[in-house]
């Protein structure tokens, strides 16, 4: 994204983020996005929160700068970084890779120069959850079953129609992460937050 349009868009992501401040989101530590300079400085200004460069979307872009022939080979270095165990080692490993790569693929390189701490962000977090906030996995399944159902119904007969029938499947998945499948423990979550209660209530709305 050029400056201009991401200091276009700055204004946008500002807004859209204190209204949902002036809907009650409160407690934000952590956002995770694919590389959007508007989206970075809205969530430093307005959230004061940490902000996440997506693992995976930088991947591709990394990825973009080897021949087809050299991709997996430079997957397989990039990826000894998200293995170490400590955010130092980590930190050390990414710095090695790149210089190990710089001279091959000097855009690589600088790219990883400038990527460095915003790809790593998630390790600050604590190591439990690491597997489910260093990328947008999630929420883009999440949108792709929104897709997939939202396609079989075809046509909406209103707008509350879309409504019901996307935030059925919201407090679904709501339901899931919190009680069936918990999306993170709360142990680790209370390291973050005073206020994370100890136990979930029996159904979370």
């Amino acid at each position: 994204m050029s400056s201009t349009r991401a200091s276009e868009a700055e204004p946008f992501w500002t807004e859209f983020l204190r209204s949902l401040n002036r809907r009650g989101l409160r407690g934000v530590k952590l956002v995770i996005s694919d590389s959007h300079e508007g989206i970075k400085a809205a969530v430093s200004k307005v959230l004061k929160a940490t902000w996440q460069r997506c693992r995976v979307h930088f991947m591709r872009n990394a990825l973009a700068h080897a021949g087809k022939t050299q991709r997996r080979m430079v997957s397989a270095a990039i990826g000894t970084v998200f293995v170490q165990d400590t955010p130092e080692a980590a930190k050390t490993q990414w710095r090695s890779v790149a210089d190990q790569l710089r001279s091959k693929f000097p855009k690589l390189g600088a790219l990883m120069d400038d990527a460095e701490n915003d790809v790593l962000a998630f390790m600050t977090f604590p190591r439990a959850h690491w597997p489910q906030i260093y990328s947008t996995n999630p929420l883009e399944r999440l949108n792709a079953e929104i897709k997939r159902r939202t396609n079989v119904v075809g046509i909406f007969p209103n707008d509350a129609s879309i409504t019901r029938l996307v935030g059925a499947m919201m407090l679904e998945q709501n339901d899931e992460w919190s009680l069936n499948r918990r999306y993170m423990q709360l142990e680790g979550l209370q390291t973050l937050c005073d206020t994370v209660p100890t136990r979930l209530p029996a159904v979370a709305r």
